[in-house]
Protein backbone atom coordinates (compact mmCIF):
# COMPACT_ATOMS: atom_id res chain seq x y z
CA UNK A 1 0.00 0.00 0.00
CA UNK A 2 1.30 3.46 -0.98
CA UNK A 3 0.55 6.60 1.38
CA UNK A 4 1.44 9.81 1.05
CA UNK A 5 1.86 12.01 4.29
CA UNK A 6 2.06 15.40 4.33
CA UNK A 7 1.19 19.06 6.27
CA UNK A 8 -0.25 22.18 4.19
CA UNK A 9 -1.58 25.48 5.11
CA UNK A 10 -4.41 26.78 3.72
CA UNK A 11 -3.05 27.15 0.18
CA UNK A 12 -1.60 23.48 -0.33
CA UNK A 13 1.71 24.98 0.69
CA UNK A 14 4.55 22.64 2.00
CA UNK A 15 7.32 24.40 2.40
CA UNK A 16 10.05 27.36 1.64
CA UNK A 17 13.55 27.07 1.15
CA UNK A 18 13.57 23.25 2.14
CA UNK A 19 11.86 23.69 5.08
CA UNK A 20 8.74 22.55 6.74
CA UNK A 21 6.25 25.64 7.09
CA UNK A 22 6.28 25.40 11.10
CA UNK A 23 7.09 23.23 14.13
CA UNK A 24 3.90 21.92 15.46
CA UNK A 25 4.92 18.76 17.44
CA UNK A 26 2.17 17.54 17.67
CA UNK A 27 2.46 16.83 13.93
CA UNK A 28 5.62 15.34 14.12
CA UNK A 29 4.60 12.67 16.65
CA UNK A 30 1.53 11.67 14.51
CA UNK A 31 4.19 11.83 11.59
CA UNK A 32 6.54 9.00 13.46
CA UNK A 33 3.02 6.77 14.92
CA UNK A 34 2.29 6.55 11.07
CA UNK A 35 6.08 5.84 9.49
CA UNK A 36 7.69 4.15 12.42
CA UNK A 37 8.19 0.25 10.97
CA UNK A 38 7.88 1.02 7.52
CA UNK A 39 9.34 2.38 4.53
CA UNK A 40 9.38 6.11 3.95
CA UNK A 41 10.61 7.36 0.10
CA UNK A 42 11.17 10.82 -0.86
CA UNK A 43 13.51 13.09 -2.78
CA UNK A 44 16.95 14.18 -2.44
CA UNK A 45 15.82 17.49 -1.10
CA UNK A 46 13.87 16.00 1.57
CA UNK A 47 16.79 13.57 2.69
CA UNK A 48 19.01 16.80 2.86
CA UNK A 49 16.40 19.06 5.26
CA UNK A 50 16.28 16.04 7.39
CA UNK A 51 17.60 16.98 11.12
CA UNK A 52 18.58 13.38 11.15
CA UNK A 53 19.46 10.71 8.76
CA UNK A 54 18.33 8.41 8.01
CA UNK A 55 15.44 8.54 10.18
CA UNK A 56 15.02 5.84 12.73
CA UNK A 57 13.35 2.62 12.43
CA UNK A 58 12.48 3.04 8.91
CA UNK A 59 13.75 1.92 5.68
CA UNK A 60 14.98 5.07 4.08
CA UNK A 61 14.42 5.30 -0.10
CA UNK A 62 15.65 8.32 -1.42
CA UNK A 63 14.68 8.83 -5.60
CA UNK A 64 17.20 10.99 -6.92
CA UNK A 65 18.77 12.17 -10.54
CA UNK A 66 22.24 11.59 -9.76
CA UNK A 67 23.03 7.71 -10.81
CA UNK A 68 26.39 8.20 -8.62
CA UNK A 69 24.78 9.72 -5.25
CA UNK A 70 25.59 7.59 -2.10
CA UNK A 71 23.72 7.99 1.20
CA UNK A 72 24.62 6.28 4.40
CA UNK A 73 21.85 4.16 5.98
CA UNK A 74 19.37 4.89 2.49
CA UNK A 75 18.91 3.14 -0.43
CA UNK A 76 18.98 5.46 -3.51
CA UNK A 77 17.29 5.15 -6.65
CA UNK A 78 16.94 6.54 -9.69
CA UNK A 79 13.68 6.56 -10.75
CA UNK A 80 9.86 6.11 -8.90
CA UNK A 81 9.25 2.63 -10.80
CA UNK A 82 12.53 1.52 -9.58
CA UNK A 83 11.78 2.16 -6.06
CA UNK A 84 9.15 0.67 -6.74
CA UNK A 85 10.29 -2.42 -7.75
CA UNK A 86 12.09 -2.98 -4.33
CA UNK A 87 9.40 -2.37 -2.48
CA UNK A 88 7.77 -6.49 -0.96
CA UNK A 89 4.46 -7.40 -1.43
CA UNK A 90 2.45 -6.35 1.31
CA UNK A 91 5.33 -3.57 2.22
CA UNK A 92 3.82 -0.26 3.02
CA UNK A 93 5.39 3.15 1.56
CA UNK A 94 4.90 6.17 3.15
CA UNK A 95 5.93 9.06 0.44
CA UNK A 96 7.52 12.17 2.56
CA UNK A 97 8.12 14.73 -0.11
CA UNK A 98 9.11 17.01 -1.78
CA UNK A 99 6.94 18.39 -4.15
CA UNK A 100 8.13 16.68 -7.00
CA UNK A 101 7.91 13.46 -5.26
CA UNK A 102 4.25 13.93 -4.33
CA UNK A 103 3.75 15.02 -7.33
CA UNK A 104 5.04 11.38 -9.06
CA UNK A 105 3.45 9.36 -6.82
CA UNK A 106 -0.51 11.70 -5.96
CA UNK A 107 -1.85 9.33 -8.68
CA UNK A 108 -0.39 6.28 -7.47
CA UNK A 109 -1.69 6.73 -3.86
CA UNK A 110 -4.15 4.23 -2.20
CA UNK A 111 -4.18 6.91 1.00
CA UNK A 112 -3.07 9.93 1.83
CA UNK A 113 -2.58 11.02 5.60
CA UNK A 114 -3.14 15.19 5.34
CA UNK A 115 -2.05 17.60 8.11
CA UNK A 116 -4.36 20.79 7.15
CA UNK A 117 -2.63 23.60 9.11
CA UNK A 118 -5.17 26.23 9.39
CA UNK A 119 -2.75 29.40 8.44
CA UNK A 120 -1.37 30.67 5.49
CA UNK A 121 2.60 30.77 5.00
CA UNK A 122 4.90 31.57 2.36
CA UNK A 123 5.75 28.96 0.52
CA UNK A 124 8.29 28.14 -2.27
CA UNK A 125 6.58 24.03 -2.63
CA UNK A 126 2.89 23.11 -2.86
CA UNK A 127 1.15 19.66 -2.79
CA UNK A 128 -1.29 18.68 -5.76
CA UNK A 129 -4.99 19.15 -5.10
CA UNK A 130 -7.16 16.36 -4.18
CA UNK A 131 -9.45 15.60 -6.54
CA UNK A 132 -13.22 15.04 -4.76
CA UNK A 133 -14.06 12.96 -7.67
CA UNK A 134 -10.88 10.62 -6.73
CA UNK A 135 -10.09 10.62 -2.89
CA UNK A 136 -12.58 10.01 0.13
CA UNK A 137 -12.29 11.88 3.58
CA UNK A 138 -12.50 8.72 5.71
CA UNK A 139 -11.55 10.79 8.92
CA UNK A 140 -11.16 14.24 10.28
CA UNK A 141 -9.80 15.02 13.75
CA UNK A 142 -9.39 18.57 14.62
CA UNK A 143 -6.85 20.01 16.72
CA UNK A 144 -6.63 23.58 18.87
CA UNK A 145 -3.44 25.61 19.08
CA UNK A 146 -1.20 24.95 22.63
CA UNK A 147 1.58 26.30 24.58
CA UNK A 148 3.86 23.53 21.66
CA UNK A 149 1.88 24.05 18.63
CA UNK A 150 1.19 27.31 17.88
CA UNK A 151 -1.51 26.98 14.92
CA UNK A 152 -5.14 25.19 14.72
CA UNK A 153 -4.80 21.92 12.32
CA UNK A 154 -6.45 19.18 11.15
CA UNK A 155 -5.73 15.49 10.71
CA UNK A 156 -7.16 14.13 7.65
CA UNK A 157 -7.52 10.57 6.08
CA UNK A 158 -8.43 10.19 2.66
CA UNK A 159 -8.57 7.16 0.88
CA UNK A 160 -8.82 6.59 -3.07
CA UNK A 161 -12.21 5.72 -4.73
CA UNK A 162 -12.72 2.84 -6.02
CA UNK A 163 -13.09 3.37 -10.17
Amino acid sequence: MIHIIVAIGNQGEIGYKNQLLCHLPADLKHFKELTTGHTILMGRKTWDSLPKKPLPNRRNLVISRNKDLQLEGAEVFASPEEALKNIGIGEEVFIIGGEQIYQLFVNKADKIHLTHILADFEADAFFPKINPEEWYLCEEVPFEKDEKNPYNFIFQTFIRKQK
